[in-house]
């Protein structure tokens, strides 16, 4: 039996997910075995101290790429991320270090003004008719700037303890547990609930008994991934707002209007208009929620440091950008998911936490990552059958 490229890309284009975790899993058996070490008792990639330091690695990126999907699904692109994020990360560490400003204080002024920052650059690319690669490029270099300008070009430090849980705490055992019991629940509750729905208007579903294989199979992996991180310390705060985030976006881009008006924006721009949606606000709107999600991302990155560094968030927007295209968002737009997003994310992380524990030097990391990206966009484009 021959495997053809049409059975290439119809594989990758339906099972995209899979595909990822078949990755991850290639990745992680990979440096599993080259980091074992039989006199410290096994292999060092696979801990759960090592777990659990990559998912706190990752849940920067991810809170960056799973806003970063709504932008290129919308037909756009944000290369400020990085630099947006190291400056509102660094007017927290103003804020909390040289002003001894309250937390929530701190917290609030930060998600507002990454908010307008974000408004700001949607609306010059929405509004004014600048592309959003010149408006984000330029973001770049100022934001950059302002934060250099902001610091001093030094680290501004040491953060206070409150800020720093953002960043170092973790769950206690029994709220984790009792979070993935409820996380478990409400995907049960949801899984039933559509099933429910596409019955009544005779859709198609599948039996009951794959239904119920399935959400066991999610339970085994909820139920692995909390009892892991438990054995260690318990599950990291920044993980876990990354699966509040996971939550909400998933429910903006399935369930409400906007979510499906971005879609509609990315997929056929001029057909969108004509129906009668505002495109501009969209778009707008979508870079607001990028703005949002720097703010997260530079909270949690001065409290991981416990400072304010002018060099934090350099070559975010990379990882960022290439965590989507790996987990299948289309580079035309109109196709994406966070889920898919994150997992990309997971595997940017993956690479980066197995070759800094091989001891391989910066430059090869860059270029993998490097060589990354290109083929996730090649990938893209045999997956839609557009190769020439």
């Amino acid at each position: 039996m021959t495997l053809t490229s049409r059975d290439l890309r119809t594989f990758l284009s339906s099972y995209k997910i899979v595909a990822l975790l078949i990755v991850i899993a290639v990745i992680w058996a990979f440096f599993g075995f080259m980091t074992y070490d039989a006199d410290l008792g096994g292999s060092q990639f696979l801990t759960a101290r090592n777990f659990s330091n990559l998912l706190r690695q990752m849940a920067i990126t991810g809170m960056l790429a799973s806003a970063m999907v709504f932008v290129i699904v919308a037909g756009e692109i944000d290369l400020s991320v990085g630099s947006l994020l190291g400056l509102l990360g660094g007017i927290a560490a103003v804020l909390d270090v040289l002003y001894h400003w309250p937390l929530a204080g701190t917290i609030a002024v930060v998600i507002l003004l990454g908010i307008a920052f974000g408004l700001a650059v949607g609306w010059l690319t929405a509004y004014q008719g600048i592309p959003s690669f010149i408006v984000t490029l330029g973001g770049m270099l100022v934001f950059r700037g302002a934060v250099l300008g902001l610091t001093g070009g030094i680290t501004v430090a040491p953060a206070s303890e409150g800020l720093k849980y953002i960043g170092q705490g973790y769950l206690p055992g029994v709220m984790g547990n009792a979070l993935a019991a409820a996380l478990f629940v409400l995907l049960v509750v949801l899984a039933f609930k559509t099933r429910a729905g596409r019955q009544k208007h005779a859709l198609p579903v599948s039996s009951m008994t794959v239904e119920v294989a399935r959400l066991v199979a999610v339970g085994a992996v909820i139920l692995g991934f909390v009892l892991t991180l438990n054995s260690y310390q318990g599950v990291p705060v920044p993980v876990l707002i990354l699966l509040v985030i996971l939550g909400v976006f998933t429910v903006i881009a399935d369930k409400t209007v906007f979510g499906r008006r971005i879609y509609a924006v990315g997929s056929n721009l001029e057909a969108t208009r004509l129906s009668g949606v505002n495109v501009n606000l969209v778009k707008m709107m979508v870079f607001g929620l990028m703005g949002l999600m720097c703010a997260l991302a530079g909270l949690t990155t001065t409290a991981r440091l416990a400072a304010g560094t002018p060099s934090a968030g350099t070559g975010a927007e990379l990882d960022a950008i290439a965590s989507c295209f790996i987990g299948g968002t289309s580079m035309r737009g109109g196709i994406g998911t966070v889920i898919g997003a994150l997992v990309g994310a997971l595997i940017m992380a993956s690479l980066d936490n197995g070759m800094s524990m091989l001891g391989v030097e910066t430059f090869w990391q860059q270029i993998v990552k490097g060589v990354i990206l290109v083929l996730a966009v090649w990938m893209d484009i045999v997956s839609s059958g557009n190769t020439r």
